[in-house]
């Protein structure tokens, strides 16, 4: 069986600072970091889908961690086809005038390279600390099955490599009928790694939860259940908690995904307030998960008492 390592979808929202989760002397986004590391193995960084992060932040990152942390990075909003706005590019590759929220269309060629190169740069201290999980490519719920969107994902994945890919896929088309197998056959022939996600059923944006590995990294993202799915704002939509029995169902269904892959991320994204932390606590606890070492002040107090 793989490893399984559970985590959420965010360290540092607003909504988790103001819960009270973090103790106060962790009171600096490096203390917050090191304090979540001696609690999980992993977290999703879900910033660098709003801007390009640079390195010396992500360095940062590295360094308020323990050896053995896992980063799943996402990638930056305009690679994936979201509108972007154009204040979250660098200064130097914004485009002159035109609309507020730009496309990757709107971008000149050298630009969006460019833009790649530094992504990329922000996310070599990670990698060269063996912290990369991977780079989590989350495509919008308008991008339809078909060969142009294949290209496209392809294409997205080489930019990424050597480093593992993860792909989200937010349009039902992918999974009616048989073309769920075509998907998960698409993705396993190119070694990226389908990221199952639970979420409400019976809305339009909805997917369903197929747990099935496609490469030796097998993803869950948990989004919870919120009858505000299609209707409320964004602290409305993942206002869940997680009931015992459901966790203890997942633990189960993770253990088996778990025997189909080399490793297995299984990540919140219920973050309303400290409710993610809580939900994926309670599953580690019950998949017997443990975080990847002690945070830099629990290790401090243990030496000095030593």
């Amino acid at each position: 069986m793989g490893v399984i390592k559970v985590g959420t979808s965010s360290w540092a929202d607003r909504m988790l600072l103001r819960s009270g989760w973090y103790p106060r002397a962790a009171n600096t986004p490096a203390g917050r970091l090191d304090f979540y590391a001696g609690h999980f193995p992993m977290v999703e960084v879900d910033t660098s889908y709003y801007a390009v992060p640079v390195p010396e932040t992500t360095q940062g990152w590295v360094d308020a961690t323990p050896e053995g942390f896992t980063f799943d990075v996402k990638a930056f909003s305009l690679f994936t086809g979201h509108p972007t706005p154009v204040a979250a590019l660098p200064r130097d590759l914004r485009p002159a005038g035109g609309p507020s929220r730009i496309r990757r269309r709107d971008l000149p060629a050298a630009a969006y390279d460019e833009l790649w190169d530094r992504f990329r740069a922000a996310l070599d201290p990670i990698a060269a600390a063996d912290r990369l999980g991977a780079v989590l490519l989350q495509f919008p719920p308008w991008l339809a099955r078909g060969a142009a969107a294949e290209r496209r994902i392809a294409e997205l994945a080489e930019r990424c490599r050597p480093w593992r890919v993860a792909v989200e896929l937010r349009h039902g088309s992918w999974f009616d009928g048989t073309a769920v197998l075509d998907t998960l056959a698409f993705l396993r022939e190119r070694d990226l790694s389908f990221v199952c996600v639970d979420m409400p059923q019976g809305h339009p944006s909805s997917v369903p939860p197929i747990l099935f590995a496609t490469a030796e990294l097998a993803v869950v993202r948990f989004h919870g259940h919120s009858t505000a799915w299609e209707t409320g704002d964004k602290q409305e939509k993942f206002r869940y908690a997680y009931g015992d029995e459901e966790l203890r169902r997942w633990s189960e269904l993770l253990v088996e995904l778990a025997g189909q892959a080399q490793e297995l991320h299984a990540l919140f994204n219920n973050c309303c307030e400290d409710q993610a932390q809580r939900d994926a606590a309670r599953l580690a606890e019950l998949l017997g998960v443990r975080p990847a070492g002690r945070g830099r002040a629990e290790r401090a107090a243990a030496g000095s008492s030593s």
